[in-house]
């Protein structure tokens, strides 16, 4: 083997859980070359880890067929000399353009009916018997039924300390400014999302044991609306969802003191770049897909209804995520932030 195509997932955070197969064909093949295609609203995240070489973002869209533009993709990389392509999506049109391609190996999970696109496929485990994602994602190094190694790695980002410095600058943040990071938005729904007023809160205890704190709210365009609701109840937390890149959010992050996450994209950037930070679960596993630090605290209630996968409650109580007071958050903020 001598080099790969990656068809990355269509998330951000599972981008993240797949990183520890790209590490790990690496020690297992040095010289192995592995370029990515990926949607380009994950392309930033997959640029930041050592074991990738390039990255084709697409404009392909979650859901949609779009033959032409798969066909397209399919012809600028079949000059490439790929070797082999791993196809972490399960669908049917994620294995199409390396089949379109010409490339000899095709490697992947059972999915939808890519019976001849794919090669050599994995059992795909039922969704209530799957293994952590990272573990998921990495068994794809190995023949199908193979045993994993005990032990693998964290996924870990690059970061560039000059280029972190002129980010803290162009949003105004001083110099060794202490910053606190919120990250309130989660893409799949309201019940993986903890209360806007239970951010504000625990932003108004942070303010009063670290008046000199600077708090910010990261996220994309839709977690403004909630961002600007933990802003009416504590106007000193800046709301920078929607104005900042992917790009600029993992710089924020990596100069941030610590974080606290809903079960999201950033996440597992958070934990990528290992700096403190307490990880919110309600509806959704920490079991499955945890933030892969030792830097992390995850808060979650394991009630009887949980976890239910829902992207809104389905019993309209929410309890989940209501009963992780922000007094608790703040506790294990506390301890993170005085971690030597």
């Amino acid at each position: 083997m001598k080099k790969a195509l990656v068809i990355a997932p269509n998330w951000i955070g599972d981008a993240l859980m797949a990183q520890p197969l790209f590490a790990l064909l690496k020690a297992r093949h040095p010289r192995l070359v592995i370029d990515a295609l990926a949607p380009k609203w994950v392309a930033p995240v997959l640029a930041r880890m050592p074991e990738i070489g390039r990255v084709f973002p697409s404009d392909l869209a979650h859901g949609k067929l779009q033959l032409s533009a798969r066909l397209m993709f399919a012809q600028q990389l079949k000059n490439e000399g790929y070797d082999l392509a791993y196809v972490l999506p399960n669908s049917l049109k994620s294995a199409l353009v390396p089949w379109l391609a010409g490339i000899p190996l095709r490697i992947g999970y059972r999915g939808e009916a890519r019976f001849g696109l794919l090669n050599v496929r994995h059992a795909n485990p039922p969704r209530d018997k799957r293994p952590p994602m990272v573990e998921h994602y990495a068994r794809l190094a190995l023949k199908p039924g193979a045993r994993l190694p005990e032990d693998l790695p964290e996924p870990r980002l690059r970061v560039d300390p000059t280029r972190m410095a002129a980010t803290a600058e162009r949003f105004g943040i001083a110099p060794h400014t202490r910053v606190i990071a919120f990250c309130p938005g989660a893409e799949f729904g309201p019940a993986k999302r903890w209360p806007a007023g239970h951010f504000a809160r625990l932003a108004q205890m942070l303010r009063r044991s670290y008046p000199y704190a600077q708090m910010i709210t990261l996220g994309s365009a839709k977690d403004a609306e909630i961002a600007a609701e933990i802003v009416s109840e504590a106007p000193f937390v800046r709301n920078l969802c929607g104005q900042t890149s992917l790009d600029d959010a993992v710089d924020l992050l990596a100069l941030s003191e610590a974080a606290v996450c809903n079960d999201s994209g950033l996440m597992h950037v958070t934990a990528a770049l290992n700096r403190p930070q307490v990880a919110v679960f309600g509806s959704s596993d920490p079991r499955h897909t945890p933030p892969l630090s030792q830097a992390a605290s995850i808060m979650w209630l394991q009630l009887e209804c949980s976890p239910c996968f829902k992207r809104e409650c389905p019993l309209g109580h929410l309890r989940c995520l209501k009963e992780i007071e922000p007094e608790m958050v703040f506790v294990e903020l506390r301890k993170l932030l005085h971690r030597p």
